[in-house]
């Protein structure tokens, strides 16, 4: 009996390493940006990491709400059209067949060779069969809320503890350029990662976190300079 051939895919990994890498660069970016342009504004340390910390919680919290919201309305759809194309075989499985045959006729099989093997799969499991060359369903992309969620919570917490941890050790007067520079480190380490596991190029994943990362910084930086105040 032949061995099973079992081979990993960039695409596996999709569903948590969207959300872990969005999560960890948002919390980064909003937490640096949020301290340096409070840093800017003249604070003491203890004023620039209570804002820090809030800003973690409230963005964690706001990237797991987000996460579920939009990843539950994809998993309702997907119910949605599942429902749909079960209600369909019951009452025209005929039409479904031609339906799934003419989709393999069209990716390059002969006509009697997809009606084959459109009966042969619709035996097996005909609405898996119709969820994955149909509607492109499978359970790799199916939409996982609570996994979104959490990864995205945990990612943003981890990412938004670095800029606060340099705020907590930098000198008080090479705060703003320690934070900085330490977030767009950061940011480039997560854009190889995530470029090394999703298989693309890693210069472009470094030096693109890097720049929007550089660009947020700059704008809070400039707004806590234009409308700071000193705090006594």
């Amino acid at each position: 009996m032949p061995k099973a051939h079992f081979e990993r895919h960039y695409a596996d990994r999709i569903g948590w390493l969207r959300a872990s890498v969005l999560g960890a660069n948002d919390g980064i970016v909003s937490t640096a940006s949020l301290v340096v342009g409070v840093a800017a504004a003249s604070a003491v340390r203890g004023d620039v990491l209570v804002a820090g910390i809030a800003g973690l919680v409230a963005g964690a919290m706001s990237m797991a709400a987000g996460e579920y919201v939009s990843v539950s309305s994809q998993a309702d759809t997907e119910k949605a059209d599942l429902a749909r194309e079960k209600k369909e075989l019951e009452t025209d499985d005929a039409g479904e067949r031609r339906e799934l045959t003419n989709i393999y006729i069209q990716r390059g099989l002969e006509p009697a060779l997809a009606k084959k093997v459109a009966a042969q799969l619709m035996a097996k499991d005909a609405l898996m069969a119709h969820a994955r060359d149909e509607l492109g369903l499978n359970e790799i992309h199916t939409a996982q809320p609570i996994q979104a969620a959490v990864a995205s919570a945990l990612s943003f917490a981890v990412g938004a503890v670095l800029p606060l941890l340099a705020v907590l050790l930098a000198p008080s007067e090479m705060m703003i350029p320690i934070v900085v520079g330490s977030s767009l480190f950061f940011l480039a380490v997560m854009g190889v990662v995530a470029a090394k596991l999703g298989g693309a190029n890693m210069w472009v994943g470094a030096l693109r976190v890097a720049f929007w990362g550089f660009l947020a910084m700059l704008a809070t930086f400039l707004v806590g300079k234009l409308f700071g105040t000193s705090v006594v």
